[in-house]
């Protein structure tokens, strides 16, 4: 049987949208920040373990792309109420995460703002594709 002769295709998304004025270091951290959490809550996301031709193991990842997505503050805002009124999966990155070290920090510093104080830097999706996109409307693909 050959793997490759149809091309895979998935009704579903992932998605990451990630604040404009971000440096380069921060939209790569926030990146793997915010994809962290949908493997755990979302075991679907994830495909079967590698294996080189050693039989040397490796870890499974997403088994469908990860799509980056850019926009301003309040496209960051606009998409963070669409994801929450659609209650899709999602992660969020806050600016307060930068200044802390820890995962406990980190928590505590989103636990303690309001949901419509939180100042977004970055968003995971996950979810069918034509409602990440109603969530994205106003983002642009990451260049």
């Amino acid at each position: 049987m050959n793997d490759h002769a149809e091309p895979i295709r998935f009704d579903t998304k992932i998605a990451v949208l990630l604040r404009e004025d971000l440096e380069p270091w921060q939209r790569l951290n926030v990146t793997a920040f915010l994809v962290s959490g949908l493997g755990t809550q979302v075991p679907e996301v994830i495909g079967e373990p590698y294996e080189d031709a050693d039989g040397v193991p490796y870890l499974p990842m997403f088994r469908q792309p990860v799509l980056v997505f850019e926009g301003t503050k309040e496209t960051l805002t606009r998409a963070h109420a669409r994801v929450l009124s659609r209650s899709l999966p999602r992660a969020l990155f806050t600016s307060d995460l930068f200044t802390t070290g820890n995962d406990r920090d980190n928590r505590a510093a989103v636990r303690a703002v309001r949901t419509e104080g939180l100042d977004l830097v970055g968003l995971a999706v996950y979810g069918p594709k034509n409602a990440v996109d109603k969530v994205l409307k106003g983002a642009r693909m990451h260049p």
